[in-house]
């Protein structure tokens, strides 16, 4: 794994890099990163144009100068990108974190690997103006700390809040004491595999979540994916039947009156996604013949107990849902009945706010 990391001035890099190398990860410095000055780009009362060396040991990034002075030791340094590509492509098997990232070609070049987890870290611009101001050896007025923020993040060759917005991880650094910091990162098991590769739950609702998009229902948008033998059979989602006018356009009076969930739904002309996937399906592709394969049902949403009782009936053997509903009870003594196993969907953490 190589964990690349990325985040606003002064808010907190250098402990996230140093924790991963305590969780055992190889710290790798791509020297290039370090190596050009910062061109002036109009002016600011009182701001100075400063070396970008000395704006990356301000910024909380590991430089050459900080590792240097004992910090933390590099297990390897690259000046060029492919270089570091190769090796780290080489050794895959190992766990490595580079900081900060702070190229957009670089992070697309990186995006490509299927070993590459991109975190991003930010942090109220007071606390990170106090934790700036700490580091310093000269007084810097707090005008000057955002304009060289702005600087970073709104730069026309590289701007950082477009790097950062790709993170798959965004951490909100408020910590007070490192120490805090270190336990959240902990819970974040930044080590699960899950994140690099989906597992088949992670992926199938992904899927459904997906489908959802196209949701015309104005109570809430449901996706539903079937799958027999991790093959999708069919998708679904929410909306009134073909022909008829959307739901979001007026087509079913009962979800434009703002009725409660679960109510009036005899009135409610709209198919739920289990149904128009169900439908799709059919029982026969359902129950896989002679093949014994168990077909299973994903839905961002948990049945309700009209859809449940059509999932009994096509011979679905697994639901996996990632919301609640209002109807979980109901639902959940249906499928228990039918012996069909009714399971919940937690995804990993992808950001925390510390």
């Amino acid at each position: 794994m190589l964990i690349g990391i990325s985040g606003t001035l002064s808010s907190g890099k250098t402990e996230v890099a140093r924790y991963l190398t305590f969780q055992g990860f190889k710290l790798l410095v791509f020297k290039e990163n370090g190596d050009k000055e910062v061109e002036s780009s109009g002016s600011c009362e009182s701001a100075s144009v400063i070396d970008i060396k000395e704006l990356s040991i301000s910024n909380d990034d590991i430089t050459t100068k900080e590792i240097n002075n004992g910090s933390m030791e590099p297990y390897n340094s690259f000046n060029e990108l492919d270089e570091l590509l190769e090796y780290v492509t080489t050794n895959w098997r190992m766990n490595f974190v580079i900081s900060h990232i702070s190229d957009i070609e670089m992070l697309n070049s990186l995006q490509k690997r299927p070993f590459f987890l991109h975190i991003s870290i930010d942090a109220p611009i007071q606390l990170r103006f106090k934790r700036f101001s700490i580091k310093q050896k000269r007084e810097l007025s707090i005008e000057e700390f955002i304009y060289q923020s702005d600087r970073l993040l709104f730069s026309s060759t590289n701007p950082l809040i477009e790097i950062n917005n790709q993170a798959q991880i965004k951490i909100i650094n408020t910590s007070a004491s490192i120490k805090s910091l270190y336990v959240k990162l902990s819970e974040l098991n930044l080590l699960n595999q899950e994140r690099l590769r989906p597992t088949w739950d992670s992926y199938f609702m992904r899927l459904a979540d997906l489908a959802a998009l196209r949701s015309n229902c104005m109570k809430r948008r449901v996706g539903c994916v079937v799958v027999r033998g991790n093959r999708v059979m069919a998708t679904g989602y929410n909306g009134t039947p073909r022909n008829l006018t959307n739901c979001n356009e007026g087509g079913c009076s009962r979800c434009n009156q703002g009725q409660g969930s679960g109510a009036a739904l005899s009135t409610c002309l709209c198919l739920h996604a289990e149904e128009n996937a169900l439908l799709e399906a059919g029982r026969d592709r359902i129950t896989g013949g002679q093949t014994g394969e168990n077909s299973v049902l994903y839905c961002n949403t948990c049945p309700c107990l009209t859809c449940s009782i059509k999932i009994v009936q096509s011979g679905i053997k697994e639901v996996v849902y990632a919301q609640s509903y209002s109807m979980d009870i109901l639902s959940h003594k249906v499928m228990s009945e039918a012996n069909i196993i009714l399971r919940q969907y937690s995804p990993p953490t992808d950001g925390i706010f510390i």
